[in-house]
């Protein structure tokens, strides 16, 4: 039976050693030009070095008007290159793969981050939890932004990643055209779900333009925004089965918004394998509609016990985290030494607090045992 320590090839010939992926998070520890910094090769190389078999960088914004946070890295300009393709070589010098996420925040920014500037967004009305309400785009805007994915896509490749994935989830701009609260558009790409999808399978089509047929592309959905009137499995579903069309290569399913309460991406009191994948519902939905894409599946996963069932049945094909890896980068190793014990995080979310200061992610439990 499938085993999380499984070999496997991924998806266009991208080997990876296990099944095990570690989520794009954000670091917080970007310069102020989103260029990398010597802390974060080492946190890469550090993830590598655990065991992690692909890496989802952190959510590399494609302008700068869709910055959301200051030490978030960028991939907008060509002199990103140099110091991503540092990150790449850190990582497979530690024997891992690495994936580049792309993203543009859409409205759920501010000025602060994305220097002064309007945020934008398929409809002129605002994000919950971000005060100021975004210009909405124009159809030339739009192309604009397919081909500013392109470009960043183009970095990607020339930087030396092994794959890309969109950002599709959490209420950033790809998300926020698919959702029917966030998008009130009236002309082709708004109204109906096939005119809602427009905008990701147009960022999607233009990538593979420039990546070619066999470089691989995944995409993180949200399986639901769970919020009233918002993105439900019946859209996320629709959406999915049309990236299958088109040669999506995996599917990472998530869900929720800043705008989702309890109900967001990054749960908290994760502390009993009964808390874990907590987008399984949404992700089994996508799955039955899509069978043949590869699924990775995040939510609170962090145990073997939850894990490996999931994959010995093959409910996913590969599971995602980040906040265990915060806490214990190596925890892969020692799974695989034997040491089978859950990483001891339960989610408090308390590792984001630092970034936000400029200090960068980083557990604030370290001075406890790790293994629970």
């Amino acid at each position: 039976m499938p085993s999380l320590f499984d070999a496997t090839d991924l998806i266009n010939g991208l080997q990876l050693r296990n099944r095990l992926v570690r989520s794009a998070t954000w670091e917080g520890l970007s310069d102020d030009q989103g260029h990398v910094t010597d802390e974060l090769v080492e946190l890469y190389r550090d993830l590598a070095a655990g065991g992690v078999g692909l890496i989802i960088s952190s959510y590399l914004y494609v302008r700068r008007d869709g910055r959301q946070n200051l030490g978030q890295l960028g991939a907008d300009h060509d002199d990103c290159i140099p110091g991503l393709a540092r990150i790449v070589e850190a990582v497979h010098g530690a024997g891992g793969a690495v994936a580049a996420q792309l993203v543009h925040c859409g409205g759920q920014s501010t000025r602060q981050a994305n220097g002064n500037q309007r945020m934008v967004a398929p409809s002129a009305l605002e994000s919950p939890g971000y005060p100021e309400v975004p210009e909405e785009l124009s159809e030339e805007g739009i192309e604009e932004l397919v081909a500013c994915f392109a470009t960043a896509a183009r970095r990607a490749v020339d930087a030396g990643f092994d794959a890309i994935e969109l950002h599709g989830a959490h209420g950033y701009l790809l998300a926020s055209f698919l959702s029917p609260l966030r998008n009130h558009r009236s002309d082709k790409f708004g109204g109906s779900i096939s005119h809602r999808c427009r905008f990701t399978l147009d960022v999607f089509r233009a990538i593979r333009d420039v990546v070619g047929p066999d470089f691989p592309v995944l995409i993180k959905l949200n399986g639901s925004d769970f919020l009233e009137g918002s993105t439900t499995e019946v859209d996320s579903t629709k959406l999915a089965v049309a990236l299958g069309y088109a040669g999506i290569d995996a599917i990472e399913v998530s869900g929720g918004t800043p705008g989702s309460g309890s109900l967001g991406p990054a749960r908290v009191g994760i502390k009993s394998a009964e808390d874990e994948a907590y987008f399984l519902a949404q992700a089994r939905a996508i799955r039955s509609a899509t069978p043949g894409v590869p699924m990775i599946l995040v939510g609170g996963l962090r145990s073997l016990e939850r894990i490996e069932p999931l994959i010995a049945y093959g409910e996913v094909d590969y599971v995602a985290m980040s906040r265990p890896l915060i806490r214990e980068p190596g925890l892969l190793n020692r799974w695989a030494s034997g040491d089978h014990r859950a990483p001891n995080c339960f989610s408090c979310s308390r590792c984001f607090a630092p970034a936000r200061k400029g200090d960068g992610v980083q557990c604030m439990r370290l001075g406890e045992d790790k293994p629970s």
